[in-house]
């Protein structure tokens, strides 16, 4: 677009592209975390939903500049982090974010990287939208995950980066115990509570606890007819046997932020870890009467509650059953 300001990558400022917030995230991140990449092998890990799809429809409609080489988040990191060993985007559906940390934490078993930046983002786009405005019988106003009258899901958009090391004497923000992940390609779109199941039984495996040991659950929690019925009766499965004082509380955040995409499951991590550290589990905004399935669970409604969660499971579903469950610990602060 002729005279638009132009980026550290070389598209002008009007062009929508979620690369311009992930390259602020990941910076951010590595600053935060006191990684330099010029001193260490640091590899970068994207997970995405859409990628550039945005950028896309307005090169397509529009005329906007745009580039091949942007349809991959490589340029994007490089412009802020130009040392970085290598930068691979996933596009995982919902669960990106999720698959990303789990991949992360395998190259630094592995001994592939030094530092790992898991990132995920995601912009909304009008063929989404018009997507998720198809799906169903009514336009939703507001996220009501688990609620009754949920009316459907609502887009969100943004990126979140965080830098995930081995476990040292360095200050950190939590810790990933482990992420299960699955693809149980049960439906194009429906999830399956079987495979959800599986899953989540394969993240405590994982990590070594039992339910039991999960004090905090933040939910995949999209409000729609089909995950939230689904989701609820999966926990249930796992959580049910639990005395009530053993089991854990359940939150979500899509009420709050809307549906993220890739980036949702690096947003729920974050707020779980940002739980455990202040002691204060978010309630799940829009939920004013639970669905039956969801009556089982421990769910937080209306205020914030206060409690010290050390273990958290945070779920991530993705259409096709792309399915990545994670398991956090509180670490000392």
């Amino acid at each position: 677009m002729q005279g638009a300001a132009q980026d550290a990558y070389g598209v002008g400022e009007q062009v929508r592209l979620a690369g311009r917030w992930l390259a602020s995230a990941v910076a951010g991140a590595l600053a935060e975390a006191g990684v330099d990449p010029a001193e260490r092998r640091v590899a970068v890990l994207v997970g995405t939903g859409l990628r550039e799809l945005r950028a896309v429809e307005e090169w397509h409609g529009d005329g906007a500049a745009l580039r091949l080489a942007q349809l991959h988040f490589n340029e994007a990191v490089r412009s802020v982090a130009p040392a970085v060993t290598e930068v691979h985007t996933l596009a995982n559906a919902c669960a990106a974010s999720g698959y990303a940390l789990a991949l992360a934490a395998d190259l630094l078993d592995l001994e592939e990287a030094d530092a790992v930046v898991v990132a995920g983002c995601d912009t909304m786009t009008e063929s989404m939208l018009t997507m998720i405005g198809r799906v169903g019988t009514t336009t939703a106003d507001t996220v009501r995950p688990f609620d009754q009258d949920r009316d459907g899901v609502l887009l969100g958009e943004g990126a979140a980066a965080v830098v995930l090391e081995l476990p040292s004497d360095k200050p950190a923000f939590g810790h990933i115990r482990a992420v299960g992940i699955g693809c149980d390609a049960f439906h194009e779109t429906a999830p399956d509570p079987n495979g959800i199941v599986a899953t989540m039984r394969d993240a405590h495996q994982r990590a070594g606890i039992t339910p039991a040991d999960v004090d905090l659950v933040v939910a995949h929690g999209t409000s729609t007819a089909l995950n939230d019925p689904t989701e609820a009766t999966a926990l249930a499965e796992i959580f049910g046997d639990l005395p009530t004082e053993q089991a854990p509380v359940v939150t979500g955040i899509k009420g709050a932020i809307g549906h993220t995409s890739g980036g949702a499951a690096l947003m729920s991590v974050l707020v779980a870890c940002r739980a455990m550290r202040t002691g204060t589990v978010p309630a799940v905004t829009g939920l004013r009467t639970a669905i039956p399935e969801a009556k089982p669970l421990s769910l937080v409604v209306g205020e914030p509650l206060a409690a010290r969660p050390k273990v958290a499971q945070i779920n991530a579903f993705g259409f096709g059953g792309v399915n990545a469950v994670t398991i956090v610990e509180a670490v000392d602060v």
